[in-house]
């Protein structure tokens, strides 16, 4: 969720964007009512355990997609944007479109929390900001910055009759 209640917006969903027929982009809803899509982190090769800031993390949705391969967060370039936004899945969920393997971590940022992206191998990272494509795709993309990151605060999934029902 945004660190800040209003226009900010709401938690995150996937959704379909560009030519795709599978919600495999991540969205930051426009509605700060709508809490969000329920997502799990991991410390890649560790059993769970308590997130520092800073650590090397996955991060996938709890339930993916029945056309997507996974919920595990990539970063691709979006070639109708030129940006590179956040995904799920793989190169075969974003076909002619490059993506890049790598982990996140969460890091102190302003009033809350910021997401960051590095890419394996490169000792590149960068910022999760978001971009509003303004063309009708329900919410506005998470992407890869230099500029603006999204500041965050985490909720809690609650669970009812086994049922995740919102999350961060």
């Amino acid at each position: 969720m945004p660190s800040t209640w209003g226009a900010a917006g709401g938690g995150l969903k996937l959704g379909r964007t560009g030519n795709s027929n599978c919600p495999v982009t991540v969205l930051q809803d426009y509605s700060e009512i709508f809490r969000g899509t329920p997502v799990k982190f991991s410390i890649p090769g560790i059993s769970p355990g308590i997130i520092f800031t800073g650590t090397p993390l996955e991060i996938e949705f709890a339930e993916k997609p029945y056309c997507a391969e996974s919920s595990k967060w990539v970063a691709f370039v979006d070639n109708e944007i030129q940006k590179a936004c956040v995904g799920i899945g793989g190169p075969e969920g974003h076909p002619g479109q490059q993506t890049f393997s790598g982990t996140f971590s969460i890091q102190k940022y302003k009033f809350g929390y910021k997401l960051v992206f590095c890419i394996t191998g490169s000792g590149t990272c960068l910022d999760i900001g978001r971009f509003d494509a303004k063309n009708g795709e329900g919410g506005r993309r998470l992407n890869l910055t230099e500029h603006e990151a999204f500041d965050i605060v985490f909720i809690e999934a609650s669970k009812v009759d086994g049922i995740i029902k919102s999350v961060v």
